[in-house]
């Protein structure tokens, strides 16, 4: 489940790359959320 929203997440900061300057800051927030996801299934996969 974590590693679905992660990747929607991902997919929505690339589209973000294409948008305008002005909602930078969000991309780079969801990017980071969604990395903080996946590293959190990956380490309850590995328990």
């Amino acid at each position: 489940m974590l590693r679905t929203v992660a990747l929607v997440l991902l997919v929505l900061w690339l589209l973000g790359l294409l948008a305008p300057i002005g909602i930078g800051s969000l991309i780079h927030a969801l990017l980071v959320f969604a990395l903080i996801l996946l590293l959190v299934d990956v380490f309850q996969a590995r328990s």
